[in-house]
């Protein structure tokens, strides 16, 4: 009777675990673990103390916002590198009509996000009627962003930066450090992936963005709104890359025109530490989510060691590598026990 009902509890536990292989963020939570453990071990206790938590915490929030809409464009087979224009021209956009002309806030506010959406708006609409790839529409719009960036900024201002003194609220909402050390763009950061969350897996646009990774002219087809939908996706990534402009002007308190342009790979990375294939249909916003925090846990972890500083790029493209080969090893993984168990 024993060894019947271990029988059927050990026959029980290999769907389960199969099913776990088959997750996307499978490969990106091992990854997460190893790296947190590592630094643990390396730094000891100040890793995880508060100021060691916050301190990747805070990179990862934004990063995180981005990652997030990238990873779903990536999903359904196209890519946006012109967020790294974006986010210091929203940040520009806010500081110059807030704080040197000293309009209000939410004017500034309206207009860096409008910018987002529209600059989305043309990516979506180029790729769409251009037939290029994303990969160099999206590299043109970033150096036409940046040069309107810098031609306004110096028409309107006299200068390629500008500082703005952001109101009590605002300061609350946007720029404040809970604790002194947690910045605020955390909350925003988890309610960016609970948001997302629901439009990947729990909605039906979820599936639509699956199949237009997975072959457009199907999914074309099949009667999804293929190009609303990648216009929307476009849309969705400045957007969230216009609000991390917006968030980093109110925490400095200043903008200028040179930045952001390490977020156009930082998040790319973080999509494909947390399993997203590079050649779409394939992904989870839980995949990444645990890419991005493995990503700032390096970024800022080799500082709590004493390590050379300098290894952190090193450490960070070895991952990168390392994610992609445990990525597509998973899902070799997963597909070999699909076809074992319908066999």
């Amino acid at each position: 009777m024993t060894s019947q009902s271990s029988a059927t509890e050990s026959s029980r536990s290999l769907p389960a675990l199969g099913r776990m292989i088959r997750r996307p963020e499978m490969g990106s939570f091992v990854g997460m673990l190893a790296v947190f453990l590592f630094f643990w071990v390396a730094a000891g206790g100040l890793f995880v103390s508060s100021a060691g938590f916050s301190s990747w915490l805070n990179i990862a929030a934004e990063i995180g916002i981005v990652a997030l809409p990238i990873g779903l464009l990536m999903i359904a087979g196209e890519l946006d590198l012109s967020i790294g224009a974006i986010i210091p021209a929203s940040s520009l956009t806010l500081a110059t009509i807030s704080g040197y002309f000293g309009m209000p806030e939410a004017v500034g506010i309206l207009a860096a996000l409008g910018m987002g959406l529209l600059v989305g708006f043309i990516n979506g609409w180029l790729v769409l009627r251009t037939g290029l790839p994303s990969l160099i529409v999206t590299i043109g719009m970033m150096f036409v962003v940046m040069g309107l960036t810098l031609g306004f900024s110096v028409m309107l201002t006299g200068s390629t930066s500008a500082t703005i003194e952001p109101s009590e609220l605002s300061q609350m909402l946007l720029g404040q450090f809970v604790g002194g050390m947690f910045q605020v763009t955390i909350f925003w950061w988890l309610g960016a992936i609970v948001v997302f969350f629901y439009i990947l897996h729990v909605s039906r646009i979820g599936n639509w963005i699956f199949a237009l990774g997975g072959d457009r002219i199907a999914a074309r087809n099949a009667g999804i709104p293929t190009e609303k939908l990648t216009i929307s996706l476009f849309m969705m990534s400045s957007f969230a890359a216009a609000f991390v402009g917006i968030s980093q002007a109110m925490v400095y308190q200043s903008a200028q025109v040179a930045g952001g342009q390490a977020f156009i790979f930082n998040s790319i990375m973080c999509v494909v530490i947390g399993g997203v294939l590079l050649t779409g249909g394939f992904g989870s916003v839980v995949g990444v989510v645990f890419g991005t925090i493995t990503f700032a846990m390096v970024n800022q972890g080799i500082y709590f060691t004493d390590f050379d500083p300098n290894l952190g790029s090193i450490i960070i493209g070895a991952l990168l590598l390392l994610a992609v080969i445990m990525n597509d090893s998973f899902r070799k993984m997963a597909l070999n026990y699909t076809t074992k168990k319908n066999s």
